[in-house]
């Protein structure tokens, strides 16, 4: 699922950051890069959920969601089911043949993996279509090829080589987990008060990280993964005694199987900053427009009178469609007696995703009355949602008789 949940996220824009269209995607919305209200209150929401299941749970996002461990299992499952498949089916070759046949084996189901893989860490940042196109001509020109060609090899040499070193040499989350964590957090613990280990260590070795579980709850290396429970439940299991791993609440708390966890300030302030940013982040989405339209005068030339007599004034206009469907705006103007706004087309149309800019004048006719200063308000409304916004602005004019 999790494997799945991973490639998925980008094609759906669940969650995606365009770098070249300058977009960020989060379920289903497409924001804009400056729209910074609605992404800080997204990433925010990311972290403290990050962090909340941290307090909660410990590195549960590490032994169950982390994409590195999940990739990282499946390339040694790979290789030992390639080392067995090989020397089932060429039992008659000498040893270091059949290590090289399933070694090389590997590594070509691995380049073919790391390739696919790139394609789809890449695509959480270049529009996969865009990338795909990308990849059929093989680019190694634009940003986005070499990016694409330097995460394979990455990729390549992460689970080939690398692997769960990574997460004991490199990952800055497992030592951010000691900081967060604390007397409750979910463990996996061994307890053993009435020394009833039978020694089969069957718990070392189906770890991935290659720890001993019953030197300390505490290991850097531990990922919570529990296939060191599911290792001792299965073999005290055969001999009808219950396992001596489990998940716990905390080094001394009660085991989490029928229990709560305890809470305590901490677990109430963590919960309430989540909310908070949750709430935060659904108004901002709710009060969202989809289409932004913005009106600045043009001030080089205060005004400009025509040979009939005429005064205009210049404006500059940025329409912004955020949705997903093409839209129209219409202009108007109030509170400007005997002016006129001249613009063609009106409505203006602008295509879904795209910003419009262009420029209008607004003119008052010869002999009016005017002031230096006369306050006014366009008002535009959206086609086909009907939303309307005004505008205050501003027509400039020389004063009668000066």
């Amino acid at each position: 699922f999790c494997f799945l949940a991973f490639v998925a996220l980008p094609f759906f824009n669940v969650v995606r950051f365009d770098i070249p269209r300058q977009r960020f995607y989060l379920v289903g919305y497409e924001l804009w890069i400056h729209e910074f209200g609605i992404i800080f209150f997204a990433l925010m929401f990311l972290m403290f959920l990050v962090v909340m299941s941290s307090v909660f749970y410990g590195r549960v996002y590490c032994g169950y969601l982390c994409p590195q461990m999940i990739f990282s299992e499946a390339s040694m499952a790979l290789e030992a089911w390639l080392r067995r498949r090989v020397t089932k089916r060429f039992i008659q070759w000498k040893p270091k043949w059949r290590e090289r046949a399933a070694r090389g084996l590997f590594f070509a189901v691995v380049a073919v993996g790391s390739v696919f893989l790139a394609f789809v860490f890449i695509s959480y940042f270049v529009e996969p279509r865009d990338l795909l196109r990308r990849l059929a001509s093989f680019d190694l020109v634009t940003a986005g090829g070499i990016a694409g060609a330097a995460v394979t090899l990455v990729t390549f040499l992460d689970f080939s080589l690398v692997r769960l070193r990574f997460c004991t040499t490199a990952c800055p989350y497992g030592y951010l987990q000691g900081m967060l964590s604390d007397s409750h957090t979910l463990l996996v613990h061994y307890r053993d008060e009435t020394h009833e280990c039978i020694e089969c260590k069957k718990c070392v070795r189906v770890c991935p990280m290659g720890i001993d579980i019953r030197k300390s709850p505490f290991q850097i290396e531990c990922v919570h993964c529990a296939d060191c429970i599911d290792a001792c439940d299965e073999i005290l299991g055969k001999l009808g005694k219950p396992g001596l791993i489990h998940y716990v609440w905390g080094e001394k708390g009660p085991l989490s199987a029928g229990r709560r966890q305890p809470w305590d300030a901490k677990r109430v302030i963590v919960t309430l900053l989540l909310l908070c940013y949750a709430s935060g982040l659904g108004i901002a989405l709710a009060k969202r427009r989809l289409v932004v339209v913005d009106v600045s005068p043009l001030r080089a030339t205060l005004y400009r009178v025509g040979a009939d007599g005429r005064v205009y004034n210049r404006f500059r206009y940025s329409i912004s469609n955020r949705g997903k469907k093409p839209a129209a705006v219409i202009f108007s103007i109030v509170q400007l007696p005997g002016a006129s706004l001249d613009l063609e087309p009106n409505p203006v149309p602008v295509a879904a995703g795209l910003t419009a800019q262009g420029e209008f004048e607004i003119w008052e006719p010869a002999g009016e009355r005017r002031e230096l200063v006369s306050h006014f308000t366009i008002v535009t409304g959206t086609v086909p949602d009907q939303t309307t916004n005004s505008i205050p602005m501003t027509f400039l004019a020389p004063v009668e008789g000066k």
